[in-house]
C-alpha cells in the first residue's frame, strides 16, 4: 500500500491522496473513537459511584440490590440469594432505563429540566 502512495505521489496525484487519507483517518476518530472512549469513562465513573443499597441490573439482565461491594467485584443480593459479580458485568444503561432514580447522571438532567 505505501509503494503505491510513493508512486502516485511520483507521478503528481500523491499529495491528494495524503490529504484524503488524512481525512479519512480524522473521520475514523471523530466518528468512531471518541465517542467509545466517552463511553467507557462514563461506565467507568458509574461504576466507582455504586453504593450498598442500590437497585442495579446486570448486562445478562438481572436485577438485584448490591450488598457488598469489594476490590473485585460486588456481591448482589437477588430474591434466589447473594451473587458475586464484576463491577463491569453491572450495565450503566439498563440500570438508568430501569431505576430512573438511581443514577446520578438522571439526577442532574432532573435537575437542569426543573430549573428551565
Amino acid at each position: 500500500m505505501l509503494n503505491t502512495l510513493f508512486l502516485q505521489a511520483q507521478s503528481g496525484g500523491g499529495s491528494q491522496m495524503l490529504i484524503l487519507f488524512a481525512v479519512f483517518i480524522a473521520f475514523m476518530y471523530f466518528m468512531m473513537i471518541r465517542p467509545q472512549m466517552k463511553k467507557q469513562k462514563l461506565e467507568k465513573k458509574f461504576q466507582e459511584s455504586l453504593k450498598v443499597g442500590s437497585r442495579v441490573v446486570t448486562t445478562s439482565g438481572l436485577h438485584a440490590r448490591i450488598a457488598q461491594i469489594q476490590e473485585d467485584g460486588v456481591v448482589l443480593e437477588t430474591l434466589s440469594g447473594k451473587l458475586k459479580f464484576e463491577k463491569a458485568a453491572i450495565s450503566r444503561e439498563f440500570t438508568a432505563n430501569r431505576f430512573p432514580n438511581n443514577t446520578e447522571e438522571n439526577a442532574s438532567e432532573r435537575k437542569d429540566k426543573k430549573e428551565k
